[in-house]
């Protein structure tokens, strides 16, 4: 009976805790997709931060792919107010250069 009892309360307790989570996206002024996409988006800021520090020269195909994942990046980042990812700002810029570098040379090209 001890461990039901401490079963119902843990759960109660991540019940309120997921409702807390909701208002608090909520009184940000957020929908909480966008936020989930946030969250996704800042693994892929990460991802594309290191890819872009690692390979000065792409293929057409991998600056095609690298495009099209920072676009979604950047938008959304632009679905969340910018205190969230204040800290995310540096890497955000250097992708940010990264794509209109790309963006310049593909530009050029045509």
């Amino acid at each position: 009976m001890l461990l039901i009892g401490i079963i119902y309360i843990l759960i109660m307790i991540i019940f309120i805790l997921g409702i807390f989570a909701y208002v608090q996206i909520k009184t940000a002024g957020m929908k909480v997709k966008d936020f989930y996409s946030f969250i996704e988006a800042n693994q892929m800021l990460d991802k594309l931060y290191k890819f872009s520090k690692k390979y000065e020269k792409l293929s057409s195909q991998d600056q095609l792919i690298f495009l099209a994942e920072a676009e979604k990046v950047f938008d959304a980042f632009d679905k969340v107010p910018d205190m969230l990812w204040e800290e995310e700002y540096r890497k955000y810029m250097d992708v940010l250069d990264k794509y209109k570098d790309i963006k310049m040379v593909r530009w050029n090209q045509n």
